[in-house]
């Protein structure tokens, strides 16, 4: 049994302002002027019935974080951008703030569990980032690591989810998607299906999308949101949580600034089986020929086994796609 943690979040200087659908808008824009549109790519289910899946695993740095990294980035003043950048990830938020503040001359150093994906650690390392590695394993809190490097060096904290800068860049997915959709699918979704971590990406796509069905999806054992939004109270996920290859959905707690956002939607959460997150990062190879990490197909796993429903105007975030090689050849090749 796990306790409700209502004073779960981020410090005061992160949750200065709330996040806005204006907000989310403004973010679109800068995205149209920096990056192309990621795919939307229609997708026949087994059962028949068809999907939209937004491809962002496309995304220069793999995954949909790019967006709410430079949101929030190119909204720093010149004396923030003089004093750097820390933020907090297990690997594709990393990645996304290391690419943009190459872009913009800024010096970020990321908090790093010792645990992540070796690809994802080299990765924000070749990016010019400087790595601090903190224990997962052993329960030491990111964000208290966090909150010591930017009470020492002044850094602005860039949270890769309690954040409202973030969380707009992140809604951004769902403006291009409605977009795609009214071209392609003969009006924008009523339902968006979002693998979810600390809920940056559902509560961006809750904001950007206020007409459609938001679903989250967290791995088994790690739906602490879906507990949280259930519950009416902010939930964390036990200390003996079951392993995960959903590296990027193993966040310990959602904000109280994600929270907000997807209360007050009334949205709902579920959880899928790693069987069932390996089974969809074949099928997007098989169908799509796209490379999906673990925790970027966990919204197309619940669609594969059936626990979320389509209508033709349904839509997943297919959200990440940096994953090990050797860890992804071996889910290719075995079944189950």
């Amino acid at each position: 049994m796990t306790n409700p943690s209502p004073d779960i979040g981020p410090s005061p200087s992160v949750a200065t302002r709330a996040p806005t659908r204006a907000g989310v808008l403004r973010a679109a824009e800068k995205m149209a002027q920096l990056l192309p549109q990621t795919p939307l790519l229609p997708l026949e289910l087994p059962n028949g019935g068809t999907v939209w899946c937004k491809a962002e695993c496309l995304q220069p740095v793999g995954a949909f974080k790019i967006r709410g990294a430079w949101h929030r980035l190119s909204d720093l003043n010149d004396e923030e951008r003089s004093r750097g950048v820390i933020a907090v990830s297990s690997g594709n938020h990393a990645q996304g703030v290391a690419w943009a503040a190459r872009r913009l001359g800024i010096a970020a150093r990321i908090v790093m569990p010792n645990d992540a994906p070796q690809v994802k650690l080299a990765a924000t390392r070749e990016l010019g980032a400087d790595v601090v590695l903190y224990d997962r394993p052993g329960g030491e809190d990111r964000d208290a690591v966090a909150a010591a490097l930017v009470a020492q060096s002044g850094a602005t904290l860039v949270h890769a989810y309690g954040d409202a800068w973030v969380i707009e860049g992140q809604g951004s997915a769902g403006i291009e998607l409605a977009a795609q959709m009214e071209c392609f699918a003969d009006g924008g979704p009523t339902r968006v299906v979002t693998p979810c971590g600390g809920g940056g990406l559902a509560a961006g796509l809750a904001l950007a999308l206020p007409d459609a069905e938001i679903v989250l999806v967290e791995p088994e054992g790690w739906d602490d949101v879906a507990r949280s939004l259930a519950s009416g109270v902010i939930q964390r996920v036990p200390r003996d949580a079951p392993p995960t290859a959903c590296d990027a959905l193993q966040t310990p707690a959602t904000f109280p600034i994600n929270f907000a956002v997807l209360s007050a939607r009334g949205l709902r959460g579920l959880s899928v089986t790693e069987a069932e997150v390996r089974a969809a990062q074949r099928y997007a190879f098989s169908k799509l020929r796209l490379v999906v990490e673990p925790g970027g197909a966990a919204g197309l796993a619940a669609l594969l086994a059936g626990k979320v429903a389509t209508d033709g105007r349904t839509a997943v975030l297919l959200s990440g796609g940096n994953v090990d090689p050797a860890a992804f050849a071996q889910v290719i090749a075995h079944h189950g």
